[in-house]
């Protein structure tokens, strides 16, 4: 990655568009803010509620917990990064041995590429003219630049090959199988794949050089049905191999894996057969990097194979008990607009008072509002106006994406890092 470019993010200004930061800082450099190491929770430190914050510790493990499993099983790792948009932990990433970074939209690569980011899988069919110009131009640049992307339709194939006549370097595809009627994209059966990869080769500007898919779209999902789909993907690859449709191909790419089935593709990819080629086999988690309190919590894979160690939620957001109403009820000054609300609530873990920290018993989330959370308190409940609550949070992609610069912490409350977000 461009470490240049990283280290400019420490020269950025603190200011009004980072909430929850010490309104003291302004002014300051970001980096110059780190230096201090400032706490969360010492009144010199200022900071202010609502407040989003990593923890150093928990960050740490994820990170080296899923190089050691994809190391152990033998799998490239290209972890999503839509999840976060941080390119502070796309560089952790690689550093923890990613073959590169998975991402969804045009503006997604700008940013990686902005950052230096060498190695990109689109998992989209990209077929915007001026995007696709622009990607040429990058590739024509940057011999070192490798980028590859689905593609699910004839035409879409005819749409790139148009946009890219003239470019220098073929862009790479896969064939993107989806995950049954009705899931979301990818074609459908093995004829249309079959229609799509010749049609690639019929392409002057596109390099057929594999196949993937995501299978948490399987409908019903669970081990017997996602295995039979990545089976059905191997198959794929395996035909394309046997009738040459892998020509030019440096090495064939097989591809899956969301956080909730990798221990799934890790067994099936380890079946892969002998090809023609070297075969890449590239799994894409990226939730894994902050996990959760509540979603990933119940559905990682790690809950299957706990042999294999445990993931752990990062995020702690932090709110002010603004109103105490009655013994029944209390608001705190967060909501829709500092947390995610996509897939679940809330929950709140622990509350703090004159610096010390208690268990957030008989407290429940029960509604958002744009900048409250609603709670639902009962007898055991001890809560005070003014007291700070850390709540655990679900779906990462929903929570980073409401924060530009978030704190990271370690256990005492100390703040060692800012990690900037591009949504």
């Amino acid at each position: 990655m461009d470490t240049e470019a990283l280290d400019r993010l420490a020269e950025e200004r603190v200011d009004h568009r980072f909430k929850g930061l010490p309104p003291g800082a302004r002014g300051l450099l970001v980096g110059e803010l780190a230096a201090q190491r400032r706490n969360l929770f010492d009144a010199d430190g200022g900071f202010t509620t609502p407040l989003l914050v990593l923890s150093a510790e928990r960050l740490a493990h994820n990170l080296a917990l899923m190089e050691a499993y994809t190391t152990r099983h033998g799998l490239a790792f290209a972890p999503h990064g839509k999840t976060s948009m941080a390119p502070q932990l796309f560089r952790r990433q690689i550093e923890h041995g990613a073959w590169g970074i998975t991402l969804a939209v045009p503006h997604q690569v700008h940013v990686a590429r902005e950052f230096g980011v060498q190695r990109i899988f689109l998992a989209n069919e990209l077929v915007d003219a001026s995007a696709l110009r622009w990607l040429a131009g990058e590739l024509a640049a940057d011999p070192g630049f490798r980028f590859v992307c689905y593609v699910d339709s004839v035409r879409g194939v005819e749409l790139m090959d148009a946009a890219l006549a003239g470019a220098v370097r073929p862009v790479d595809v896969v064939v993107e199988l989806g995950a049954g009627e009705q899931a979301r994209t990818g074609v459908r059966t093995a004829a249309d794949a079959r229609a799509v990869a010749e049609a690639v080769g019929r392409a002057r500007a596109l390099r057929l050089v594999g196949v993937a898919g995501y299978e948490a779209q399987v409908p019903g999902a669970d081990p017997r049905r996602v295995r039979a789909w990545l089976d059905q993907l191997v198959a794929l690859a395996v035909g394309f191999d046997r009738d040459g449709l892998f020509e030019g191909a440096e090495e064939i790419v097989v591809s899956a894996g969301g956080s909730e089935w990798f221990d799934v593709v890790a067994e099936v990819f380890a079946e892969i057969p002998a090809l023609s080629r070297p075969v890449l086999k590239l799994l894409r988690s990226g939730a894994y990097v902050s996990h959760d309190d509540v979603h990933y919590r119940e559905l990682t894979p790690f809950n299957r194979v706990p042999e294999e160690g445990a993931l752990e939620p990062a995020f702690r957001l932090w709110a002010q008990v603004v109103s105490r109403p009655s013994a029944t009820e209390a608001f705190v000054n967060a909501g829709k607009r500092d947390v995610s609300y996509d897939l679940d609530l809330p929950v709140a873990r622990v509350v703090r008072r004159d610096g010390a920290e208690q268990p957030a018993a008989g407290i429940e989330v029960t509604a958002l509002s744009d900048q409250h959370l609603w709670l639902r308190t009962g007898a055991d409940a001890d809560l005070r106006v003014g007291d700070w609550i850390g709540f655990g949070l679900s779906h990462p992609c929903t929570v980073f994406e409401k924060w530009q610069l978030i704190p990271v912490a370690e256990a005492d409350g100390t703040v060692v890092d800012y990690i900037r977000t591009y949504f």
